[in-house]
């Protein structure tokens, strides 16, 4: 922290006052003290304190604003009784040095120089955009007095309101399509060079602001949030912003600044005004920093809020430092929080859907691992409800891919991966795969084929009550009756000791699955020709004029 160290000696020797800022000495004769008495309120409070009065008087100030070359400023207006030359090079020095010296004193009917410097800055809307620009940058070094005496903010009102009037004479391209947004572009060359300079005519002051310090942009963009400017120009401003600071950032010390301001201004956007691609870009860079966790997981809740706009590639992050396993399991884990935070029943079925699909990939990706215990694997697959998915084969088949990678699991450890699968959405291959397949526990075998049959079942209970007319094959149901008092009494068994006697089971009860689904596609073959039929007749009979009244 810059300290600004001034000594003041008052006694009326021949040895000069000695003023020491930073490490620059300035020299001046007993008069000075009394000079600038006469114009700060805050020295003469400090005098006034004083119990030994002037003599050896020591004053010291942290951050001075502007440090030496401020305090010569303010000393030179001292000396010449008031005059300045004040312009927009050093209004921003003098106006700092004057609010925290307290200079609102007027000597000799002159006005003070906070009221010069005030009056100056009345005339900002006149200043050129590289003024404008000079004196922000000038300000970075005059905190945080120029924060607190509102100076930053009357040249950042200046600086959005021209940002602002550009805009809305060159809009930028919105993100939607364009026929939402009301009008279309052809595709000759006309209309796209004009759409190349509507968009750089928006885009214009991104450079120039991209050498801010990451406060002053923070400063920057809430006030134009509050403004209503365009969320999705400022988000890509943000991301010029990140791009170009990491340029020339020299320390990763400066990255994680850049990058936490980024993201706390990104998190005031609305979501929908973002590039998903974008922040899955910032997440890989963050994998590489240490940022803080509460910016981590602002990053991490914008991207689980829009996951349904990922790819396979996306999520397919490693895993950090020291971790045994590929993939960034708890990072996935973590964006499906974020995704249903607000419940799963207030996600439409068709983005649940799309994310389902998509975690499925990801599951088929991770269950090769032999690092992924069971229990993250069950996490990945029950992280979504069960309506997120129309069918269960897909997470089938990554499950048998698991057990064959992790052939050591126990039986009781089986049965937990298995538990992730929902038999009754499961198609009757997967069912007979399953059935016949030694790497699933017994138990697993024997609860898919009861779920099929119970499935069949109702199935052909629906299709006699809709045509209670048609010949039922009473023969296949009554078998089918007894398998099913089969497989029930097999799941009181000891399956473990059974193996061989159930596998007999399973083999015979999948020609009769087999034999039943013939029956069943038979039977509505035949329901939906009588229905035609019916229907045909029924029509023809209308048709038909009235003979007796």
């Amino acid at each position: 922290m810059f300290l600004a160290q001034i000594l003041l000696l008052s006694h009326l020797s021949r040895v000069p006052k000695k003023v020491a800022l930073k490490s620059t000495h300035y020299y001046a004769f007993p008069i000075l003290l009394e000079v600038i008495c006469s114009y700060s309120g805050r020295i003469n409070k400090l005098i006034g304190k004083s119990k030994r009065g002037t003599r050896y008087l020591k004053v010291i100030f942290h951050d001075f604003p502007g440090g030496a070359e401020s305090f010569e400023l303010i000393t030179r207006f001292c000396y010449s009784k008031g005059k300045i030359e004040i312009s927009s090079i050093n209004v921003s020095t003098l106006y700092c040095a004057a609010s925290y010296m307290e200079m609102k004193k007027s000597v000799s009917g002159n006005q003070n120089l906070f009221e010069l410097t005030e009056k100056s800055l009345e005339d900002v809307r006149y200043w050129t955009w590289s003024e404008l620009l000079d004196a922000l940058r000038l300000c970075q070094n005059l905190m945080p007095v120029a924060s607190s005496s509102g100076v930053i903010d009357k040249y950042l009102d200046s600086l959005i309101g021209r940002v602002a009037s550009s805009c809305e004479t060159s809009p930028c391209p919105s993100t939607s399509s364009a026929d939402s947004s009301g009008f279309r572009l052809s595709c000759d060359t006309k209309s796209t060079e004009s759409l190349r300079n509507s968009a750089f005519r928006a885009t214009w002051w991104f450079e120039d602001l991209a050498s801010f310090e990451p406060f002053l942009i923070e400063t920057l963009v809430k006030q134009m949030v509050s403004k209503n400017i365009d969320h999705g120009l400022l988000s890509k401003f943000l991301f010029c912003y990140q791009k170009s600071r990491f340029s020339v950032a020299k320390t990763m010390d400066e990255k994680c600044k850049t990058m936490e301001t980024v993201i706390e201004m990104l998190h005031l956007l609305d979501s929908s005004c973002i590039s998903f691609k974008t922040l899955f870009g910032m997440l890989r860079i963050t994998l590489n920093l240490k940022i803080s966790k509460f910016s981590r997981n602002k990053l991490e809740s914008m991207i689980g809020s829009q996951l349904d706009q990922a790819t396979l590639d996306n999520l397919l992050l490693p895993s950090p430092v020291g971790s045994s396993y590929l993939y960034d399991v708890n990072l996935v884990l973590r964006l499906l929080k974020s995704f249903i935070s607000k419940g799963a029943c207030c996600v439409p079925l068709t983005r649940l859907r799309k994310v389902a699909s998509l975690i499925d990939l990801y599951i088929a990706e991770v269950a090769p691992d032999p690092c992924v215990k069971p229990s993250k694997f069950l996490a990945l697959i029950r992280s979504l409800p069960e309506s997120a998915r129309d069918s269960y084969d897909a997470i089938y088949h990554a499950t048998l891919m698991y057990l064959e990678v992790h052939s050591g699991l126990s039986e009781e450890e089986k049965m937990k991966v298995c538990s992730g699968l929902s038999y009754e959405k499961l198609s009757s291959e997967a069912c007979s795969h399953l059935a016949r397949n030694k790497k699933f526990p017994s138990k697993s075998a024997g609860q898919a084929l009861i779920s099929q049959q119970v499935k069949l079942k109702s199935l052909l209970q629906e299709t006699n009550q809709a045509s209670p007319y048609l010949d039922s094959p009473c023969s296949l149901l009554e078998t089918g009756h007894e398998d099913q008092q089969i497989v029930l009494y097999a799941g009181k068994l000891d399956l473990s000791t059974e193996n061989e006697k159930l596998k007999e089971h399973l083999q015979g009860m999948q020609w009769r699955v087999l034999e039943l689904e013939k029956a069943c596609r038979k039977m509505q073959n035949q329901m939906a020709k009588m229905l035609k039929s019916r229907i045909s007749s029924h029509n023809n009979a209308r048709s038909l004029p009235r003979l007796c009244s």
